[in-house]
Parts: C-alpha cells; sequence; structure tokens
C-alpha cells in the first residue's frame, strides 16, 4: 500500500498543473493577454493565440512559446468583431486540441473622447470586440465544458467594470457589462464544474502604456514621471503600476482546482483604485 502511494507522489513530482489543458485566448500576442498565455504554458497548458501584429515575429513568438515550454501552441487570426470568424476559430481550436478547458477573453481596443463627440462607428467597434465576440466565444465553448464537468472563463474587464471615467463611455460600458455576464456564466455553469471570473486591472505596465506616457509627455510639455503620478497612477494608491506578469500568475490560479469554489467574482488588481 505505501509502495503504490509512494508511485502515485513520485509520477505527480514535477507534473504542470494545468497539463492536458487547452486553452483560447485572445488578444494574445502582446500585453497582458500575452502574460496570461505565457503562464498557462508555463503551466502546461496549450494555447491558442489570437491577435494582430507582424506574421514573422507571432511565428517566432508562436515557435518560442511551444518550445520552451513543450506544449502544443498555435496562432489563429479571427477577427474578434465577427461571430463567424470566432466560430470558426472554435472550430480549429477543437480540431486541433480535441477539446478546448480554458477561455480568456483579453481582446480589446479603446476610444476616449467626450459623448457628444463619440463616433459612433467607435461606440459599435468596442462594444462589438469588448463585449460581444466574449459573448459569441463563451457561447461556442461552455456546453463542451459542461459536459465535461470541467471549464475556467476567464473575461479580463478592467477596473472601469466597477467604476467610471469622463470621455470613456463606450469602454466603461462594456467592461460593465463584461462584469455582468461574467456573474451570469457563472451562475449557469456552477452545477457543471465550470467557473466564470473576471480580472480588473488598473493600470497594467505594457508598451502600449509606455507609448502613451510619452505621447501625454510632449503633447502637454510636462515630465514623464508627472504624467506618470498625476495622470496614470492618479487613482491607484499603491502608485505603481500592476505587471502583466501579476495577471499571468492571477489566470493560472483561476483556472486550478484550488480556485473550484471561486466563481463569478470580479478580482480589482488595480493597486487599490477601486477600493477608494
Amino acid at each position: 500500500m505505501l509502495n503504490a502511494l509512494d508511485s502515485e507522489m513520485n509520477a505527480m513530482v514535477g507534473r504542470k498543473p494545468l497539463e492536458g489543458r487547452s486553452a483560447i485566448v485572445t488578444g494574445s500576442t502582446s500585453g497582458i493577454g500575452l502574460a496570461i498565455a505565457q503562464a498557462l504554458a508555463r503551466a502546461g497548458a496549450a494555447v491558442m493565440l489570437n491577435g494582430f501584429g507582424v506574421a514573422a515575429e507571432i511565428e517566432a513568438l508562436r515557435a518560442e512559446l511551444a518550445e520552451e515550454n513543450d506544449v502544443d501552441v498555435v496562432y489563429d487570426c479571427a477577427d474578434m468583431s465577427s461571430r463567424d470568424a470566432i466560430r470558426m476559430m472554435v472550430e480549429r481550436a477543437n480540431a486541433r486540441f480535441g477539446q478546448i478547458d480554458i477561455v480568456v477573453n483579453n481582446a480589446g481596443v479603446q476610444h476616449v473622447a467626450p459623448i457628444g463627440e463619440f463616433p459612433a462607428e467607435k461606440w459599435d467597434a468596442i462594444l462589438a470586440i469588448n463585449l460581444s465576440a466574449a459573448f459569441h466565444l463563451v457561447q461556442a465553448t461552455f456546453d463542451g465544458m459542461c459536459g465535461r464537468n470541467y471549464g475556467r472563463i476567464i473575461n479580463v474587464a478592467s477596473a472601469h467594470g466597477l467604476v467610471a471615467s469622463p470621455f470613456k463611455s463606450a469602454y466603461v460600458a462594456a467592461k460593465h457589462g463584461m462584469v455582468g455576464f461574467t456573474k451570469t456564466i457563472a451562475l449557469e455553469g456552477a452545477e457543471f464544474g465550470v467557473t466564470s471570473n473576471a480580472i480588473c486591472p488598473g493600470y497594467v505596465w505594457t508598451p502600449l502604456v509606455e507609448h502613451q506616457i510619452d505621447d501625454q509627455a510632449k503633447s502637454h510639455n510636462i515630465p514623464r514621471d508627472a504624467v506618470i503620478r498625476d495622470v496614470f497612477l492618479k487613482d491607484q494608491p499603491s502608485r505603481r503600476f500592476a505587471t502583466v506578469e501579476e495577471m499571468g500568475a492571477l489566470a493560472v490560479f483561476l483556472c486550478g482546482d484550488l480556485a473550484a469554489s471561486i466563481t463569478g467574482a470580479a478580482i480589482p488588481v488595480d493597486g487599490g483604485w477601486t477600493a477608494h
């Protein structure tokens, strides 16, 4: 009996927590989405990447991620504003991996303007990519997860899914919608082993944010440090940017067995912003 237990324990040593699982991560060729895809791959999951970028750079990224973690990594260029493209992406993922266990809805776009000047086409695009795409991807994968009694759905919302800021009407509306959608999925999936949670980041240090800091410093002729302190981190009490690695680590935890009872949550990772 003891020898059998020892053998079982030895077999588990070194096993990755998400080994045998497969994931789709949208908007994962850079920033938060890429960090989550990297973390899932390190945890042993096969991953389908999705997003924009230079084809050669994406292929190099895909190959490196697969080789470093000894997992299957593929890339799909599906347009997240198209329901049909999303469903075809799911079909390709199922054909490649056999099933989809984890869905991370991260794809998003932004536009900043007063309500009276907000272009209608920008509103439509933001709602389509930031919210409707999540619905279409979940709808195409949810029944399979329920049938296997395991599924992990992670919606990357925002602190703006919990509080509002001026001039971001479409983004705030979409992210609030994402938090509500997350809760509905959680209720429908609870008895089938499918969890659904929203990660709500504040400002996260990404190449995009770094460029925005430089642009604002130049356009307003103020020091870079002042832009960081008085614009970006004004509402973030920690006075530091969150990191993409923190987002990846949280996603891996939410996908694991120890997070089986965490569902329907909107988890702020915002340095205390929404604690005000």
